[in-house]
Parts: structure tokens; C-alpha cells; sequence
């Protein structure tokens, strides 16, 4: 419940970062030199310029305030994150389903399927495909920038995360599709639609929680590491992964840049994942030890 509340808040600050910005009447993309010094750009104040006016300090070089980087990186993490999530689930559990309860050569078609994807080496893909397939969004219409940085990363997520899941499913159909109350629905000549949908579906939804509750910090992770590496979200947008990366350069001066996005992240994964460990155990009470 601790985690919950606390992931609750976090998804809030991100919904309401542009609001909170404003009441402190800072923002992500405003340069401030006098917080800076002439010499290298050092910020002027102690530990790495934190003064009433910049709460968590502001950036090397340009003064941009940290605290609002925090704001808008949290909310588009979180944007990536749960689209991701939502795709990758949605995906995996309609192949999952129908794999599982077709059978057959449906079956090994798309179990062959998801040893390709699973056999492509995922992060030499995305870094070798980002400025293409970027462009090639752009080309068919999303506006170029964040959006078609966002929109790229939540495709490359979806398309290389959807295969684990549809094979928890897809075990899982394979065992409820010999229980009783199926074979029941198709004596009464239910529909393949009713069978998959209204009666498996609903005996599913355990395990498709616990996975949905996992992915969403490995996603978030993933986004900082592509954005660290330069593929994901790039200047003058800010994410975890930039913060990170821009911090490097200046870290035995000024660790708080380091420092500040760093712990935020890893509560926010933290807390994902504890939250993850401890639906699993409330659903699967045999399971617990």
C-alpha cells in the first residue's frame, strides 16, 4: 500500500508537473545566467545552485532549473512508460489467447514468431534504426521532435516486449482450455469469440496484472538508458536518461545533478517493483512462503 501511494503520487506530480511548475514559476527550457557563473557556467549559489528560487539546484552551463526538469522528465517517462505497457499487454494477450486455444499450426506459426523477435538484439536494432524509422514517422505526419522521439520508443518497446507475455498467456490458455466450464461453453455451441474473451479472458487477468505492474519500471529504465545513449529523448527536452547523461560531464563539480535524478528513478522503479512482488503474493496466496 506504501508503494501504491506512493506511485499515485508520482503519476499525479507527472499529470500536474505543468502546473506545479508555474506556481513556482520555473520551467525546463528557461535559460537563467544569473544563477550561473561566467567562468565555465558554474552555478553561482552552493551545491549546485540551490537557493529559494531553484529548490534542486539548476544545470552546469545553462542554468536550466532541475526541479523542472524533474517535472516534465517524470511525466514524459511515465507517458513512454504506461503506452508501452498498455501495447505490449494488449498485443501479447491476443496472440497469447489465440495461440494457446488454436493450437495446432496457429500455434507453432506464431510461437516461431516470437523466437525471431526474441532472437534480434534489441539495443543494437534501436540504435542502428532510430534516425530512420524517426524520420519515417515524421514523414507520415507526427510532428517532429518529442513526439516522434516518443512515439518511436513506445513502438520499439511494444514490438520486443509482447512475446514474454504472450507466452505466459499462451501457457495458460493451454491448461484452461481442458477445464470444464470450457468444454461446457462449446457443448452449448458457444462461439470462438465467447470461448476466448468472456470465458478464459477473465481467468487471465492475475498474471496479465502482475506482468503489466513488472513491465512498466523496465520500461521506464529502458527509456532513461535509450535517452542516455542518445536515442530516445534529446535536447531541449529533458527525460531521466538526459539528465543522467548531462550530469556525467560535471559530476566531480557538481554531483547533485547526478544525484537528484538518480534517486528519483530509482524510487520510482523501486516502488514499481515492490508494488509488482506484492500483487503477485496477494493473488496467489499458495504461492507466498
Amino acid at each position: 500500500m506504501i508503494c501504491l501511494i506512493i506511485l499515485i503520487a508520482f503519476y499525479l506530480i507527472g499529470i500536474f508537473g505543468p502546473v506545479i511548475a508555474g506556481m513556482f514559476g520555473i520551467s525546463p527550457y528557461t535559460l537563467d545566467p544569473n544563477a550561473i557563473g561566467n567562468f565555465g557556467g558554474k552555478p553561482v549559489a552552493d551545491f549546485g545552485g540551490i537557493t529559494l528560487a531553484h529548490p534542486l539546484g539548476v544545470e552546469w552551463g545553462t542554468g536550466r532549473d532541475i526541479f523542472a526538469q524533474l517535472l516534465f522528465g517524470l511525466r514524459i517517462s511515465l507517458v513512454i512508460a504506461t503506452a508501452a505497457t498498455f501495447v505490449t499487454v494488449t498485443i501479447g494477450v491476443l496472440i497469447g489467447i489465440v495461440a494457446g486455444y488454436a493450437g495446432g499450426i496457429t500455434d507453432s506459426l506464431l510461437g516461431r514468431l516470437m523466437d525471431l523477435i526474441l532472437a534480434f538484439p534489441f539495443l543494437l536494432i534501436v540504435l542502428a534504426l532510430s534516425g530512420v524509422l524517426t524520420q519515417r514517422l515524421v514523414d507520415l505526419g507526427v510532428p517532429d521532435g518529442l513526439a516522434s522521439r516518443m512515439l518511436y520508443m513506445i513502438l520499439v518497446m511494444s514490438v520486443f516486449g509482447w512475446p514474454y507475455l504472450a507466452r505466459i498467456v499462451r501457457g495458460q490458455v493451454l491448461s484452461l482450455r481442458e477445464r470444464e466450464f470450457v468444454e461446457a461453453a462449446v457443448s452449448m455451441g458457444a462461439s470462438r469469440r465467447r470461448i476466448l474473451f468472456t470465458e478464459i479472458l477473465p481467468n487471465l487477468w492475475a498474471p496479465i496484472l502482475v506482468y503489466t505492474t513488472l513491465t512498466l519500471p523496465s520500461y521506464i529504465g529502458l527509456e532513461a538508458a535509450l535517452s542516455f545513449l542518445g536515442v530516445g529523448v534529446t535536447a531541449p527536452d529533458v527525460t531521466f536518461g538526459t539528465m543522467l547523461a548531462n550530469s556525467v560531464t560535471y559530476f566531480n563539480v557538481v554531483p547533485t545533478y547526478l544525484f537528484i535524478p538518480g534517486t528519483v528513478l530509482v524510487i520510482l522503479v523501486v516502488s514499481f517493483n515492490l508494488f509488482g512482488d506484492s500483487l503477485r503474493d496477494a493473488l496467489d496466496p499458495k504461492g507466498v512462503h
